[in-house]
């Protein structure tokens, strides 16, 4: 089942890096609708949490980890290039040496404009929608994303590790069963946990932190300075939980690779026969 799987993602690797080389709009297309499916991930789950946060209610963060699955579902179901996931599909490509370390980056570089682009689009369509001018759902946002951009460096970044190995989890499990149902069940625990445990995903930050910054609020807590610093940290560890800890683990795995030379046998040395040691004379033994 590992190199069924592998082979499905390298096959989807090597498309992408010729999507990219051949139709370069079609894939920043694809990237942008990544951004945009995400946010509404983003969307529905602070609408669920806000008013639950506003009530005190302790599952609040049970309840958001459990709406949060359908960014994920819209990404892998309707089709788009997600930033985070391409972390696992590239790099297992490029150690298989069927794309090159450059079309990774490349892959990389471009689904992460698209992603921006989208995430922003996104956000601003939400905020001209009058959905967070007032109540609990601005309240809640604005008090999430002043924490997010204020947090320690270190911290996002072990938080982005953490979540893109769910995320990528979910990607590579749906990647090894056929059944929709079954890549549904195992997309919702994967992003249940990371969500409810407050892991940090560079793409729902793209739009949260967006709608942080379009609607009314304080600068010194919330500004495009702040964006960028969440940003880096938390791209950076989700390139190594996904790219490292879960695409080259799995591939160093399935690999037909051994883990090391095998032995040679060693040479047994002669012994004499039974027929020998029975005709052999025997020394006389006197007492």
């Amino acid at each position: 089942m590992t190199k069924e799987a592998i082979a499905t993602i390298i096959s989807a690797a090597r498309t992408k890096a010729e999507l990219v080389e051949n139709s370069l709009p079609k894939f920043l297309v694809l990237s942008v609708l990544a951004g945009i499916y995400v946010g509404f991930g983003v969307m529905l789950v602070f609408s669920i949490g806000a008013p639950l946060h506003a009530a005190g209610s302790p599952a609040v963060k049970a309840l958001m980890g459990a709406s949060f699955a359908v960014a994920l579902s819209l990404v892998i179901f309707a089709g788009s290039e997600l930033f985070t996931g391409n972390h696992m599909f590239m790099t297992i490509a490029s150690l298989a040496k069927q794309v090159t370390w450059k079309d990774t980056w490349k892959v990389l570089g471009i689904s992460f404009i698209g992603n921006l682009a989208g995430s922003l689009l996104l956000a601003l369509l939400l905020v001209q929608s009058g959905l967070l001018a007032k109540g609990p759902i601005k309240d809640f946002v604005l008090e999430v994303v002043a924490g997010k951009m204020q947090a320690p460096f270190m911290e996002l970044f072990f938080r982005g590790i953490l979540c893109n190995i769910l995320v990528c989890l979910a990607i590579w499990m749906a990647a090894k069963t056929k059944e929709d149902i079954a890549k549904l069940v195992l997309i919702f625990w994967c992003l249940f946990a990371f969500v409810g445990a407050g892991f940090e995903h560079s793409v729902a930050n793209m739009t949260l932190m967006g709608l942080g910054l379009f609607i009314p609020h304080d600068p010194e807590q919330i500004s495009w300075i702040g964006y960028v610093k969440n940003l880096i940290p938390v791209s950076l560890g989700n390139w190594v939980g996904g790219a490292c800890l879960v695409g080259a683990s799995y591939w160093y795995v399935g690999s037909d690779r051994p883990s090391r030379k095998p032995k040679k046998a060693k040479k047994l040395e002669s012994v004499p026969s039974f027929e020998t040691w029975e005709t052999e004379p025997r020394e006389k033994t006197t007492y």
